[in-house]
């Protein structure tokens, strides 16, 4: 039964690591629009509704496509009052606990939620309300979908490998 755990938790961690890396490069982009848009709206005072849109959609698909990838490095926030000074098998049953509790039910009540919401968008057609804004609003809703699902995955790896830490069967590498 380990077996089949660890190479779930294996194939979870290697899709949310794909997925980040993918992720990572619309920060380049994010970087070119945002020079792009200071250049022309302080150079030559205009600016446009789509490139402001262009910008929080950009950023939220990052950050919420990342959230599975920041988990599996450890990366994200935690107070590390106390944690950093556990042992790896308490830090295990902290992560274990953690995930059971709270982060793998929040993530799936997120995810059907957004869900709901992003086909509502999708059905309506939702556009931006602003004139010269992005049309298909619903694109940047379903990566909430996506982002939640995500963390959902990486949150069952991590109570994988917390429950086999706990049960001695983890291996160094992991």
């Amino acid at each position: 039964m380990e077996a089949i755990g660890a190479k779930l938790a294996k194939g979870i961690d290697t899709i949310n690591e794909q997925v980040g890396r993918a992720v990572s490069w619309l920060n380049l982009a994010l970087v070119f629009l945002v020079c792009f848009d200071v250049v022309t709206r302080y150079l030559f005072n205009q600016t446009a509704s789509w490139v402001n849109e262009l910008e929080w959609h950009l950023f939220a698909t990052v950050f919420l496509l990342g959230a599975g990838y920041a988990l599996k490095h450890d990366r994200h926030v935690r107070v590390d009052l106390f944690y950093a000074n556990f042992s790896r098998r308490d830090q295990a049953l902290v992560n274990f606990v953690g995930s059971l509790l709270f982060l793998i039910p929040w993530s799936a009540i997120l995810c059907y939620f957004a869900f709901y919401f992003s086909l509502d968008s999708w059905q309506t057609g939702e556009t931006s309300p602003d004139p010269g804004g992005l049309p298909m609003r619903y694109l940047v809703k379903f990566a909430m979908v996506l982002g939640m699902f995500l963390l959902f995955l990486q949150g069952l790896s991590s109570l994988i490998h917390a429950a086999l830490v706990l049960n001695n069967k983890e291996e160094e590498t992991a």
